[in-house]
């Protein structure tokens, strides 16, 4: 995956915007559509306390709505801290939004105040398709991306 590629294309889209779902609907495109391993591509925004609600994505039909408490993305917005599971069988608690989903990526989402926005989920219908390498790139994008969103 061509990290450099893609967050150069991903600040040339997004450049000077601060809306927070105009960034989430380009950041799914671009990223769904430069990794082959992605499945579904989305975010889930935080919409209340410890709630996340499906935004912007790319892929068949998310879960609407997930709690703080439950599933990879409830786990990386309550932790903070990004999610690799190379096998959601294996993950405590696991939310199957789709049943050919293997593996997954999730990564908290922060405004440049330090707001949590909510997470992105990176979804493979391949085993193990992410990695820490992936994780650090993706959250340097998201990182850049979301600094002035409101």
């Amino acid at each position: 995956m061509d990290y450099s590629a893609l967050a150069a294309t991903i600040r040339s889209l997004c450049h000077g915007e601060t809306d927070t779902v105009a960034l989430m609907a380009t950041v799914a495109c671009e990223v769904h559509h430069a990794d082959p391993r992605a499945d579904w591509t989305g975010f889930y925004r935080v919409v209340a306390p410890e709630l996340l609600k499906i935004g912007p994505y790319q892929g068949g039909h998310g879960c609407l709505v997930i709690p703080f408490a439950r599933g990879v993305c409830g786990a990386a917005a309550r932790t903070g801290e990004a999610q690799i599971v190379p096998d959601v069988e294996a993950f405590p608690g696991h939310i199957a939004c789709s049943s050919s989903t293997r593996s997954e990526l999730v990564l908290p989402v922060w405004n440049g105040t330090g707001a949590l926005l909510g997470v992105f989920d990176l979804d493979s219908n391949r085993p193990a398709a992410f990695d820490a390498g992936d994780a650090a790139a993706l959250a340097a994008i998201l990182a850049e991306t979301f600094a002035a969103a409101r």
